[in-house]
């Protein structure tokens, strides 16, 4: 998912994602350490999806403190 989707998602939309994702990251975390992990390049993936959420949710959030 790129910037531009993300920024067109609700703030509850967003968080829901990161919520997601990070159920997945544990995921892979198990079956990587179980063996039956084959796509490695999935942890960098969720990864920077995870941090591009975050980053628009503070950009939001300064946003609306500069705006009061």
């Amino acid at each position: 998912m790129n910037a531009k989707e993300i920024r067109e998602l609700s703030v509850e939309e967003i968080k829901n994602k990161i919520l997601d994702a990070r159920q997945e990251l544990m995921n892979l975390r198990f079956q990587m350490v179980t063996g039956q992990l084959t796509d490695t390049t999935r942890f960098k993936v969720i990864r920077r999806d995870i941090a591009r959420f975050e980053t628009i949710l503070t950009e939001r959030a300064r946003q609306a403190k500069e705006g009061k």
